[in-house]
């Protein structure tokens, strides 16, 4: 599986949706809402949760 976004984008992707909601996006919405960002987020981290908690430390 190759990734079809950069590290960056996608660490600025879950960060925008974390500002828009208010709250970090939720693994299930992202999944059925954005796919693409779920799959390249899951290539560059480990699980869902470190890459909320990467795009926090920005």
């Amino acid at each position: 599986m190759e990734a079809s976004m950069s590290l960056e984008e996608v660490v600025q992707q879950i960060s925008n949706l974390a500002q828009k909601e208010g709250e970090a996006p939720r693994k299930k919405q992202v999944k059925k809402s954005n796919p693409e960002l779920m799959r390249n987020a899951l290539y560059y981290f480990p699980n869902w949760d470190a890459a909320i908690e990467s795009s926090q430390q920005t």
